[in-house]
C-alpha cells in the first residue's frame, strides 16, 4: 500500500442514533457553515431512527412487525425506500441479504435455548406507493444490515444540497462514507492485523465474526459454527453505502467458491481478512 499524504486540520462533528455513534469530518475553517450542515444531517438520523428502529415503539418497522393476516398501512418516504432498496439488494444477492429475518436474529441474541422461530410469513410491499399489506404474520422487519448505509447516503444527498466539497461521514467503525476529492484515510482492522486503504468518493461496510458472529443468520435458517466461516471479516467498497452494507453481509455468507461464481458482478473493492491475514481479493488464490 502506497502512504497516503496526511489530511489537513479537520471539523469533527458526532451524534449518537441508531444505537452507535455517527460521525461527521470535514476538511477546512467554516465551522460555523458546517455546524448548521451537521445539526441538519443530525436532525435526520434522528427522524430516520424514529422511523426505522424496531426499538421504537411506534415507528413504522413496529407497526409492520404488528402486523396480522389481511392487515395493511402506510409508511414514510424513507422506511418505503428503505424497502425496497432492501428488496433489490435481497434479489442481487440471491436472497443471501433478507431484512425480514428479525424474530430469527433476536431468537440468537437473546441466547435462548432451543429452536429458533420458523421462518413463515408474506408482506407484500406496493410498487408505486408506501403501501405495506401483511398476507401472514411471522416475517420481522430488522433493518440493522442495511440501516447505517442507508442513514449515510441519505446524509450524503444533505451533505450535496449544501454544496459540500469534501466530508468522511461514519456510523461507528463498520460503515464509511467519503464525499469529494479527498482520499482520506481509513484503516482496516481485523482480528490480528490493519491495513490502510484510501476511501474516495465511496462507501465501505464491514462485517465479521469478531464481535457478532454468532449473529449473522443465513436466510435457510442455519447458523454456521466457527469452523464453517471462510473469513474473519470482510470489507466492502461501493458507490452506495446501501449496498456496501447489505453486500458485505452477503459477502460472509458465500464461500470463496460462490463469490469467484458472481463473475462479472463480483465485488471489485473487496478485502477479506482469514488466516493468512488482511488481503484484497483480487490477491485471494483464484
Amino acid at each position: 500500500m502506497s502512504e497516503l499524504p496526511p489530511l489537513p486540520k479537520c471539523v469533527h462533528f458526532s451524534h449518537e442514533a441508531m444505537n452507535t455513534t455517527y460521525h461527521l469530518r470535514f476538511p477546512g475553517q467554516d465551522a460555523k457553515h458546517l455546524h448548521d450542515v451537521s445539526r441538519f444531517c443530525f436532525e435526520e438520523l434522528d427522524r430516520l431512527e424514529s422511523q426505522l428502529s424496531r426499538f421504537v415503539e411506534d415507528s413504522d418497522v413496529s407497526r409492520i412487525n404488528s402486523m396480522r393476516s389481511g392487515d395493511s398501512l402506510f409508511v414514510s418516504e424513507a422506511c418505503y425506500e428503505c424497502l425496497r432498496r432492501s428488496l433489490e439488494l435481497h434479489q442481487q444477492t440471491g436472497g443471501l441479504f433478507d431484512i425480514t429475518l428479525g424474530a430469527q436474529i433476536e431468537h440468537v441474541k437473546s441466547g435462548e435455548e432451543g429452536a429458533a422461530p420458523p421462518i413463515e410469513g408474506s408482506l407484500i410491499i406496493a410498487p408505486d406507493r408506501p403501501f405495506i399489506e401483511c398476507q401472514s404474520p411471522g416475517r420481522q422487519i430488522d433493518f440493522g444490515g442495511i440501516g447505517k448505509g442507508f442513514a449515510l447516503d441519505r446524509l450524503h444527498r444533505i451533505l450535496i444540497d449544501w454544496e459540500i466539497e469534501s466530508a468522511l461521514i461514519s456510523a461507528g467503525a463498520s460503515t464509511q462514507l467519503a464525499h469529494g476529492p479527498v482520499a482520506w484515510p481509513v484503516d482496516l482492522t481485523g482480528d490480528h492485523a490493519s491495513i490502510r486503504i484510501g476511501l474516495k468518493q465511496a462507501a465501505l461496510s464491514a462485517s465479521g465474526i469478531g464481535i457478532q458472529g454468532s449473529h449473522i443468520v443465513h436466510p435457510d435458517g442455519d447458523l454456521r459454527t466457527d469452523e464453517a466461516w471462510p473469513f474473519t471479516r470482510v470489507w466492502l467498497i461501493d458507490p452506495s453505502a446501501t449496498a456496501a452494507d447489505a453486500w458485505s453481509t452477503a459477502i460472509m455468507l458465500m464461500t470463496p467458491e460462490q463469490i469467484r461464481e458472481l463473475g462479472n458482478d463480483q465485488p471489485d473493492s473487496l478485502y477479506v481478512e482469514d488466516a493468512a491475514g488482511i488481503r484484497a481479493w483480487s490477491e485471494v488464490g483464484q
